[in-house]
């Protein structure tokens, strides 16, 4: 009988650890309480976007300080995650309404650099 309880807490343990990889429908994953993009590098919201508005308002120098986490054309909203259009045409995913960015001078998946940056960067979280 425990080889049997033993065997069900371990199938239930992995099966609560599937849900923290990123999935092939999914442009983040979160790594302690961050989302963080395919590269692994963390991800940053901007309070001068406005929430849920579908527009980003970083664009030209700002968006090289700043790159969008790009979108493919053909994405679609899912769960949290909703697209916008870019004033360049190009798309970019959003969490609940909020475009997503990376930090140029982050040098490593991990850094969090940009936290707090000019008081209007912070880092993105689930």
């Amino acid at each position: 009988m425990k080889l049997v309880s033993a065997s069900i807490l371990a199938a239930a343990l992995l099966a609560g650890c599937g849900s923290m990889s990123p999935t092939a429908d999914t442009p983040t994953k979160t790594v302690d309480g961050v989302l963080i993009g395919p590269s692994g590098m963390s991800l940053y919201t901007f309070t001068r976007d406005t929430e849920g508005s579908g527009k980003s308002t970083c664009n030209g120098p700002c968006a090289t300080n700043w790159p969008p986490l790009a979108a493919p054309d053909s994405a679609k909203p899912m769960g949290g995650y909703s697209v916008v259009t870019r004033d360049d045409g190009k798309k970019q995913w959003a969490y609940k309404g909020w475009p997503l960015y990376y930090w140029s001078k982050d040098a490593k998946a991990g850094d969090r650099t940009g936290d707090g940056f000019n008081g209007v960067w912070k880092l993105a979280r689930p």
